[in-house]
């Protein structure tokens, strides 16, 4: 259990995809204009990171990797797919995105119309591929420690954004110098985070 805590809250804060890794800083500063649409696409983030990386894990343990077919019998056991990792990997985050992109267009219109091409962006968000790799290369002993690792990235990104929103609301009425309004102020603000 305390494994567990810790891969949580490293995820969250020491290797926060945004501000450890710089990944997914194009629809972080693009989305960041406004709490709601940021909320928005946080908690879109959360749910698909939650999904695809332990997807990802049990496609990667019991599909991909050499010897992981023996399960089919053991005329198998020299098979590897490892080659495959991305491509699937990246089909798995494609699937989740377009499930999420429905729901938000069924049932939050308002949401879906305010961010606009970044929704559907997410299945090309280097975040959401940055969590399934890191997910990889830290070789996780099973999958409640990648969906662990999983939905503590998608929390971490979350935050960030939601952070920079907020900063970036209230900056909105603060006596910014002309040129650094908007995006210019948002890295500034960025880099102090």
């Amino acid at each position: 259990m305390e494994n567990i805590i810790n891969i949580f809250i490293r995820s969250i804060f020491i290797e926060n995809m945004i501000f450890a890794y710089f990944l997914g800083m194009c629809s972080y500063l693009a989305v960041s204009k406004s709490v709601k649409t940021a909320t928005g696409l946080g908690l879109a983030v959360i749910f698909v990171l939650g999904i695809t990386v332990p997807v990802n894990y049990v496609l990667e343990n019991f599909v991909l990797q050499e010897g992981a077919l023996t399960w089919l019998g053991p005329q198998f056991a020299n098979v590897d797919l490892s080659f495959l990792s991305f491509i699937m990997f990246i089909a798995v985050i494609a699937s989740m995105v377009q499930l999420v992109e429905m729901v938000v267009e069924k049932f939050a219109p308002a949401l879906y119309s305010s961010l606009g091409i970044f929704l559907p962006l997410i299945a090309v968000n280097c975040a959401i591929l940055g969590g399934s790799l890191f997910m990889q290369q830290k070789e996780f002993l099973n999958i409640g420690e990648a969906t662990t690792y999983g939905i503590g990235s998608g929390v971490g990104w979350f935050l960030a954004i939601i952070g920079i929103a907020a900063i970036r609301e209230k900056v909105q009425y603060s006596n910014v110098p002309k040129p650094l309004r908007g995006l210019g102020m948002a890295f500034i603000i960025t880099g102090l985070m």
